[in-house]
């Protein structure tokens, strides 16, 4: 069992639940005379975003950019992904990528990050929906269908299966891919995107995204 303060994991909690989809209530009771009750629903994931203070193989403790330090335990199938940044250039016709933006004034989406996925990860999470970088942020995950240059940065056409988007990207606009790793990425001041889950009343890394040499994951 991990020791934190009562007030830090009752914050997580808090903010594990209020993320988490469909019912937040357990069902009514079965009649006695019904099949075993559906199980509980589990805790909804969530994105943690900070710089690792420790971590001694077992434990992740991370600064989150909340200002809260966290205590993590691992999930048994914990990984780990580097995050390194590539050219804009990279984003081609075809690519799969998952890109955070802002609304616009023209209706099109300002694009905060770009992520290149691996091949074998096309696909992943693909739509439309909320996200939580910033206030009012969204996530689009999706292939290229068109990339148009511009003087300053790239205009797409981001296709998913219940729609389309147009995402202008500016030049300073961070493009970046990801590739397996291991934990020798884990060392203090390491930038880190965490997966977390309440785990038996225990916060819990699921898999951790890192940057090398102090850089970090934009998403």
């Amino acid at each position: 069992m991990l020791h934190r303060s009562s007030a830090v994991l009752s914050c997580l909690a808090l903010a594990l639940v209020a993320t988490a989809t469909g019912a937040q209530t357990a069902p009514p009771a079965a009649p006695a005379a019904s099949a075993t009750a559906p199980a509980a629903a589990q805790p909804a994931t969530q994105r943690l975003r900070g710089t690792l203070q420790s971590f001694d193989g077992s434990t992740l403790v991370l600064a989150e950019r909340s200002g809260e330090v966290l205590r993590l335990a691992l999930a048994d199938s914990f990984s780990v992904s580097e995050v390194l940044p590539i050219a804009l250039t990279a984003i081609q016709p075809g690519s799969f990528v998952g890109a955070a933006a802002m609304p616009s004034a023209d209706g099109h989406l300002l694009a905060l990050e770009v992520l290149v996925f691996p091949e074998a990860a096309r696909g992943s999470g693909e739509g439309h929906y909320p996200w939580d970088l910033q206030p009012g942020s969204t996530m689009t995950n999706a292939t290229v269908a068109d990339v148009v240059a511009q003087a300053q940065g790239r205009t797409l056409t981001l296709r998913y299966k219940d729609g389309e988007k147009t995402l202008n990207v500016p030049a300073g606009a961070p493009v970046v891919t990801f590739k397996p790793a291991d934990r020798s990425l884990l060392v203090p001041c390491a930038k880190l995107l965490v997966t977390a889950q309440l785990r038996n009343g225990v916060p819990t890394a699921l898999r951790a995204m890192a940057g090398r040499d102090g850089f970090t994951p934009p998403m």
